[in-house]
């Protein structure tokens, strides 16, 4: 059962790790795929946190909004954590955890950037953007 379920888990992530492994990583072993996808994973996060400062600045002139962004962005936090936590249980204590919850971070993570991609490309007169255009 503990192989059916890590096996399981290692086809659900084979296309998440492609990316860390295309990375210039000369390091193929256990420690090496762990580093680079915490790497990987730093990236996005530092990429995230660029647009929600970003986002921030576009809504310093909206109390509400601003309160409002704060909000959804501790809330998925939790959410990230919590989906990774629940995701990589089959893996925990295994020298493949530091690897497959790195990629379960980026991978939400990039969902995340999207969204903020969403609010931070809208067009003017967009109702449904919750964040003013640049400008």
């Amino acid at each position: 059962m503990r192989f059916q379920t890590f096996f399981i888990l290692a086809i659900g992530f084979a296309g998440v790790t492609q990316p860390v492994l295309a990375q210039d990583c000369s390091s193929l072993d256990q420690a090496g795929m762990n580093q680079c996808a915490g790497e990987s994973y730093a990236k996005a996060d530092s990429e995230l946190n660029a647009q929600y400062r970003e986002l921030r600045q576009r809504l310093s002139g909206d109390k509400e909004g601003l309160g409002r962004l704060t909000t959804a962005q501790r809330n998925w936090i939790a959410f990230r954590d919590a989906e990774c936590d629940f995701a990589t249980a089959g893996v925990a204590g295994g020298s493949i955890f530091p690897t497959v919850q790195a990629n379960c971070l980026e991978t939400i993570t990039r969902s995340r950037i999207d969204d903020f991609n969403t609010y931070l490309t809208c067009e003017e007169g967009d109702l449904s953007c919750p964040v003013p255009p640049a400008g």
